[in-house]
């Protein structure tokens, strides 16, 4: 790929001061951004981040392989993940060709460990009693019928996140068929979260139960305190192996509105709701936000205040879910392109370093796959599904630098010690007899 050899050098000089890489391809890579960006995430910050990923994100393990001889040659190679680094599926089957859609489907599972699947209320049943779960509904961009994606994803051993089961803002959320009247909306919506318990039991392993209430005065009628009831419905139907999340607020929002989101969150959980994670957004969906970006004129993506915002989300005492995240390019050029990977790598590595985020969800995977009034080309794929940039950033993080893989020889005392990210592993040794052997462990 003709985006890897500067890519590289981009992961290499985010270890180094300029002055140490003398390469003129390797300054052209820096020099993508303007030296402002790079007064913001710094050495020192790059410096900081890698401590933390070392400090949260790996643990210590110790195997006891007794009927290993010391000495023997182990292979250690991490297979999987325990953080969870997810896209949203919604454009699955949709793409113009099958090898598109195959290439699309593969994603998950080689790069993505999660997927986010469309139950957008408003799209799952247009009409009254009549919802596009299987296969044979009816086409709507951007909300394939719902089925097949939990199918697909249960195959592949590929989490699976409903969103949203609840969504105030009547633009995305529920059917225009939804009465104007709170008390008939209540015996709707608790019907409607019974049968997405019946039908999909613990197939689908997360759900965003309610999505934006927050501002939900400016958003249209909804039952009176439909926030608390909803997770009180949720809790008595799913099983308990289901998690359910609330997700709100965009990072570019105030510290003030996060502290709100924290509080309220809180607030439902003393009350006696069941909720595991709080999920944040962060969307920069202007091309010309981009840009500023690239120039250190962007206050809003200053790390400083990236991380202000996530602690006062600490005080949910929740883990939090990085649940939609969008990176624009300012452009479709290769210049626009390489700024775009430079944003996302940065980003993810700052949210991964963070010790209570447990998750990272990219929003459009394909370039045109967003909503209207979202970008055309924010995805880590173009239109034809070639690798961006962006790609290249999240497979050597997710695949390269953040999976541990080594040989070592076993102690004299039989025991494999090591430190690694968090997630399952195999072991390969070959015995007295030269027979290889594996055994699988998880490190957490």
């Amino acid at each position: 790929m003709k985006y890897l050899f500067f890519i590289f050098l981009f992961s290499f000089i985010c270890s180094f001061s300029s002055a140490q890489v003398p390469h003129r391809a390797a300054e052209d890579v820096c020099h993508v951004m303007a030296p402002d960006y790079w007064k913001m995430w710094n050495d020192s910050l790059q410096n900081a981040i890698d401590h933390r990923i070392e400090q949260y994100r790996k643990a210590s393990a110790t195997i006891y392989l007794e009927d290993v001889k010391p000495g023997t040659v182990v292979k250690v190679e991490q297979l999987s993940h325990s953080f969870i680094f997810g896209g949203n599926i919604f454009v699955y089957g949709q793409l113009a060709t099958p090898a598109m859609n195959r290439k699309y489907e593969d994603t998950f599972g080689t790069l993505f460990n999660a997927a986010t699947i469309p139950f957008y209320w408003k799209t799952l049943e247009p009409e009254q009693g009549h919802p596009r779960f299987t296969s044979s509904s009816s086409y709507i961009f951007r909300r394939p019928p719902t089925d097949p994606i939990v199918d697909f994803c249960n195959a592949k051993g590929i989490m699976t996140k409903g969103h949203a089961i609840v969504y105030g803002l009547r633009l995305h959320g529920h059917p225009t068929w939804m009465p104007d009247n709170r008390l008939m909306m209540d015996s709707i919506f608790h019907a409607h979260i019974n049968r997405l318990a019946q039908r999909y039991g613990d197939r689908v392993h997360l759900w965003d139960v309610v999505n934006e209430p927050i501002d939900q005065a400016n958003r249209g009628m909804m039952p009176d305190d439909y926030t608390f009831k909803c997770f009180q419905w949720a809790r008595e139907v799913f099983p308990s192996n289901v998690q359910l999340n609330i997700n709100d607020v965009d990072m570019h929002s105030p510290a003030t509105l996060h502290r709100r989101y924290a509080e309220l969150t809180r607030d439902l959980v003393s009350r006696g709701s069941r909720i595991d994670h709080i999920g944040i957004e962060m969307h920069i969906f202007d091309p010309l936000e981009a840009a500023d970006i690239a120039k250190g004129k962007d206050p809003y993506i200053a790390p400083a205040l990236l991380e202000e915002k996530l602690d006062c989300l600490q005080a949910s005492d929740l883990p939090i879910h990085v649940s939609e995240v969008t990176v624009c390019a300012p452009d479709t050029t290769e210049h626009g392109k390489l700024i775009q990977a430079v944003i996302a790598r940065n980003l993810y590595r700052l949210w991964f370093s963070y010790p209570t985020v447990e998750a990272i969800t990219w929003w459009n995977v394909v370039d045109g796959g967003g909503a209207s009034g979202e970008p055309s080309y924010s995805g880590i794929y173009d239109k034809h599904m070639v690798e961006k940039p962006a790609y290249t950033v999240l497979d050597n993080l997710i695949n390269q630098e953040w999976k541990t893989k080594f040989e070592t020889r076993l102690a004299k005392d039989r025991t494999l010690r090591f430190r690694g990210f968090r997630g399952k592993y195999l072991l390969t040794w070959k015995d007295r007899r030269g027979k290889e052997c594996k055994k699988e462990i998880e490190v957490k």
